[in-house]
């Protein structure tokens, strides 16, 4: 126990001094004490009680005044989280068709949406979802857009990914993943900027720092080029997981699409290796779901309990025996000891 004011317990023995003072007794001088030895002393003998009262009340007061307070420890949960950054591409080529989780064909972009929605929701089997991560989203056609600030505010971030539509317009139709890494790369990098978002709780435990691209073709849109892109991506300190969502098994022997990679995954191999992320190639529901899983399991966020100490005011208690003495004390005098003038 400790105080945060101690100098006022100083006035302590001051007060009893006074009070011990008060307590001398004036007598009255009579002819006879046979006049008085047949009188109970009745009630009159309690009035001490609401003079103690009141003294303990004045006592209880300078205590609080004085601040009690006693450390208390508590395990406090740290979430060591991963900002992340979604990119997608919207291109007219994410309209190829592939086989969904029941064998019915749908398009790229359908199924993309829903495993980036279980990726970062969690599916309750072997996706756990992203809960304690800064997650954003950006999609990329010719050019790149920001759909969603890193934010720990998934459920309107998954609202976005539920809307995503292929960019149909001609004009606006290409691939420009490089203008995207370079904006999820700088986002990232500037993570200092969001401390004043108030859906952040501490940007100082993120401690990872993830780009993953989905694409179904090569760059050929855009500003910044893939390897341009991904050399500050790693001065950064950002790794980049590159997925390329190519043709089904149908149109492709399995066994030789693994093995041999086309320029355009030649880059985001490269690209993948330069940073310390992974590269690899989905065609359908399954493949791309364990890209996933697997890029899950590697970035996982560490959660640790950590013993943490404060002080705790224990103001109140004096304050409440203050005020229940006090209290007493007074309708102790206006019924039970009340003195008739």
């Amino acid at each position: 126990m400790s105080f945060q004011y101690p100098w006022l317990l100083a006035l302590i023995p001051v007060l009893l001094w006074l009070f011990r003072r008060k307590q001398i007794r004036t007598s009255v001088t009579v002819d006879a004490i046979a006049v008085a030895s047949n009188l109970e002393p009745g009630r009159a003998r309690y009035l001490w009680l609401t003079v103690y009262l009141r003294q303990l009340s004045v006592l209880a007061v300078l205590i609080a005044l004085a601040g009690p307070r006693a450390p208390a420890s508590f395990d406090r949960e740290v979430n060591e989280g991963i900002a992340i950054q979604l990119l997608v591409d919207v291109s007219s080529s994410m309209d190829m068709t592939t086989k969904s989780a029941t064998g019915q064909k749908v398009s790229r972009m359908e199924l993309a949406k829903e495993i980036v929605e279980e990726f970062v929701a969690g599916d309750g089997d072997t996706l756990a979802g992203r809960p304690h991560d800064l997650i954003g989203l950006i999609t990329f056609a010719r050019y790149a857009d920001t759909r969603s600030p890193l934010t720990f505010g998934h459920e309107a971030l998954l609202q976005i990914v539920r809307n995503l539509e292929i960019q149909q317009r001609p004009n606006e139709d290409g691939t420009a993943y490089g203008d995207a890494l370079a904006i999820a790369a700088a986002r990232l990098k500037n993570l200092e900027e969001l401390k004043n978002r108030k859906d952040l709780v501490d940007l100082d435990a993120i401690k990872s720092r993830v780009i993953i691209l989905l694409t179904d073709g090569e760059n050929n849109s855009g500003a910044h080029l893939p390897i341009e892109s991904a050399g500050l991506a790693k001065a950064w300190g950002c790794r980049i997981y590159s997925i390329s969502f190519g043709e089904s098994f149908q149109a492709i022997d399995e066994a030789s699409s693994f093995e041999t990679l086309t320029p355009s995954e030649k880059i985001l191999e490269h690209i993948s290796k330069e940073t310390g992320g992974l590269f690899r190639k989905a065609y359908g529901y399954e493949s791309l779901r364990l890209v996933y899983e697997e890029i899950d399991q590697l970035e996982r966020t560490e959660i640790t309990l950590r013993q943490a100490e404060q002080l705790a005011s224990f103001t109140w208690l004096p304050a409440a025996i203050a005020l229940t003495a006090l209290t007493l004390s007074l309708i102790l005098e206006a019924t039970w000891l009340r003195i008739a003038p």
